[in-house]
């Protein structure tokens, strides 16, 4: 079932937030790939220092944090709605889990202070973040089929 009546569509191919989602996205996979490699390689193969693995996991919740709010001005342009638009409810509901477990990892940070379970809670951290992209991307991949699939219709 499309998400997008033709007039949502026409807003969201408009909009300059589907040009800036489309920009930081992959930045953030990016970053993802980056603190995982870190986090999985601590404390062997010469990256002995934690504090590489809280960096990471810092910038990725700042990046989360950015692409969720982009995300609301995006979904308030072509929706209505700033965020959890009916269209985009468990896309947005799976990012506020994963902002919520990366913002976990300062909590436990400051008052746990045991490298072990920063380092589970940073993997868990960035599993919510790749169960989520994964459900953005599925929902692309059926989009622009259900899109191409629209267009040799109605022709």
């Amino acid at each position: 079932m499309p998400r997008y009546t033709p007039e949502q569509l026409e807003r969201r191919n408009a909009s300059v937030w589907t040009k800036v989602q489309g920009i930081l996205a992959p930045i953030q996979f990016v970053m993802f790939l980056a603190g995982l490699t870190v986090t999985l390689l601590y404390p062997s193969n010469g990256i002995d220092n934690f504090a590489w693995i809280t960096f990471f996991v810092t910038l990725k919740t700042l990046m989360l944090a950015l692409i969720f709010v982009t995300g609301g001005f995006f979904e308030l342009e072509v929706f209505g709605q700033f965020a959890f638009a009916h269209e985009f409810f468990w896309e947005d509901f799976g990012s506020a889990i994963a902002m919520i477990v990366h913002l976990s990892y300062f909590v436990l940070f400051f008052i746990v202070h045991d490298e072990k379970t920063l380092i589970w809670t940073a993997l868990l951290a960035y599993l919510s973040y790749l169960v989520n992209a994964a459900q953005f991307v599925i929902r692309l991949l059926l989009e622009k089929h259900n899109e191409k699939k629209l267009k040799r219709q109605s022709v």
